[in-house]
């Protein structure tokens, strides 16, 4: 095992997590199932080639067909500090320590403690992250309550995907979740099952019944090694793939002693069907700022399924995430405004039955969880079995219609390049125009503007085709409207390499999977960290 040094400013903080038993630890847990995560990443690339050679579309699977017939399984129940889960605080980076410890004193009764799409994972932020829930865990985080009291702890470790690159197992660089996951329950598992707090995880970016194999197998293994009881460890999948939303059964049946359910969301789910099936015009996807929202039929269809397979099987389906940010003066137009759209978005939620949903805005728990009590009953809505609802193979792949709009377009593109730009500076997410922004609704972006270019799709407005020229003249007017909120020479600098990164991903021949796996394995990115240039250029903490 080979193991970078420590940040310079986290010292203490790496001797407390890197010790020789935790080592030791991490070094068995990824030897043992390296393997098998280079397996299910090879069945990804020969799955996403079968349906490019074929043309064949994704359906419900024969082979699995007798797990979906039989009406008698269920998971194992949740236990209660998971039964109650309304509204919970999503995207929350856990090395932004003041936000962390505003999280632990609010009253949601969740918070998703996320390593994966709200957070940058350069050393430095995946060592502060981790030793902040193990501060949180021990209680000696300031003014918040005791781990058993405040909202729990839903740990969401980076997706298989990801890799750590200052971690090597045997001459490879260590997958990216099994550090995030092994660090977590080594020094955190025991400490919050002896006080009824988990461990509790969340599951990024998980495309099949295979995926949920794996994980089962990491469970079952780490809570042997660790002396904790069987299914203790409990975990929401997040449904973000096209593929999984025609698994989402024998996914919470591989799991099924330590599912908590899963979870729909609106971004990622929407970017795989471009990951999948972008280069086919029938799957062209209309501006996402006009025509795509959880009220059309493929993602109505997704959610409803979603509803209805986990109530069938006794399992808590969780939404996705309000992104929008309330504006400070609460007497305003726009602030009434802002809640207003949240709420007939979240009502639609509540109605289609599930049973909690995210907010980033720490000032939306209480209006929500207020919406909760005035239209469900109880702690969860696991009696609404949605058994009006049949949901068909075309209900799930049927693409909106709508065309693309200049605002859709420029909008893409900001939100690309200025994903781009926070990670270039160490950041997760960034705020934009009344919102927050991460890596979700960077994918959905440069996979549209990919997808337009591509297809060389016409604008609206006067039918000109998005092309190379006009996406670069666009990416020109975007700069110089942000160069006005760069305060440094270093951070107009960074920009400009973000627009050129952003670029560069766009025209690319063939689709880059994921922008988090491209970014984080551009040279561009590890050298800023090698060389210590991570500034924080304050764009991305402006809400512009």
């Amino acid at each position: 095992m080979e193991l970078s040094p420590p940040p310079s400013d986290l010292t203490a903080e790496y001797e407390a997590l890197f010790t020789s038993d935790s080592l030791q630890f991490l070094y068995e847990l990824v030897s043992t199932f390296d393997k098998e995560v280079d397996q299910v990443l090879r069945q990804r690339v020969s799955r996403k080639a079968h349906i490019d050679l074929s043309g064949e579309l994704p359906d419900f699977l024969e082979s699995s067909a007798h797990i979906r017939s039989d009406p008698d399984w269920r998971v194992k129940p949740v236990p209660p500090r998971l039964q109650r889960r309304h509204v919970d605080i999503g995207d929350l980076a856990p090395c932004d320590t003041e936000r962390f410890i505003k999280a632990l004193q609010t009253p949601a009764e969740g918070i998703q403690v996320d390593f994966d799409d709200g957070n940058c994972p350069t050393y430095h932020n995946q060592i502060k992250g981790i030793h902040n829930v193990l501060k949180a865990v021990l209680n000696q985080l300031p003014n918040v309550p005791h781990i058993s009291q405040g909202p729990v702890l839903m740990l969401r470790p980076r997706a298989w995907n990801m890799v750590e690159n200052n971690m090597m197992v045997e001459g490879k660089k260590v997958p990216g979740p099994l550090f995030d996951f092994g660090l977590l329950m080594f020094h955190c598992g025991k400490i919050l099952l002896e006080n009824e707090s988990g461990p509790f995880f969340y599951l990024s970016k998980v495309e099949s019944i295979l995926e949920a194999r794996l994980w089962n197998k990491i469970f079952v293994w780490t809570q042997q090694k660790l002396g904790l009881p069987l299914g203790c460890i409990k975990a929401t999948v997040l449904i973000e793939n096209v593929l999984a939303a025609f698994e989402m059964e024998e996914i919470l049946y591989e799991l099924r002693e330590h599912s908590a359910g899963l979870n729909c969301g609106i971004w990622d789910y929407s970017a795989s069907f471009v990951n999948k099936f972008g280069h086919r015009r029938d799957f062209l996807l209309p501006d996402r700022s006009k025509y795509v929202n959880m009220e059309k039929r493929f993602l109505r269809s997704y959610m409803d399924l979603l509803v209805q397979t986990c109530h069938r099987r006794g399992a808590l389906a969780t939404g996705g995430m309000a992104a929008l940010l309330l504006p400070q003066n609460t007497h305003s137009d726009s602030y009434r405004r802002v809640l207003s759209t949240v709420t007939r978005l979240k009502l639609l939620e509540i109605k289609a039955g599930v049973d909690g949903f995210m907010v980033y805005d720490l000032n939306l728990i209480e209006p929500m969880q207020k919406l909760f009590r005035l239209h469900s009953q109880g702690d969860n809505q696991l009696n609404q079995l949605r058994c009006d609802v049949t949901i068909t193979a075309d209900d799930l792949l049927s693409m909106p219609s709508g065309g693309v709009t200049l605002h859709g377009l420029k909008h893409n593109i900001a939100v690309g390049v200025l994903f781009i730009n926070a990670w270039l500076s160490g950041h997760g997410h960034f705020f934009y125009k009344g919102q927050v922004e991460d890596s979700a609704t960077a994918e959905i972006s440069r996979s549209q503007v990919w997808q337009w270019v591509r297809h060389q799709t016409r604008l609206e407005e006067d039918h000109r085709v998005v092309s190379r020229r006009l996406v670069n003249d666009l990416t020109m007017e975007v700069m110089v409207e942000l160069r006005p909120v760069c305060h440094s020479a270093r951070a107009k600098q960074v920009l400009h390499t973000a627009a050129d990164m952003f670029l560069e991903v766009v025209y690319k021949r063939d689709f880059p999977e994921f922008i988090t796996t491209y970014l984080s394995e551009d040279h561009t990115f590890l050298s800023s960290q090698r060389c210590g240039q991570m500034e924080d250029l304050d764009l991305e903490r402006a809400r512009l």
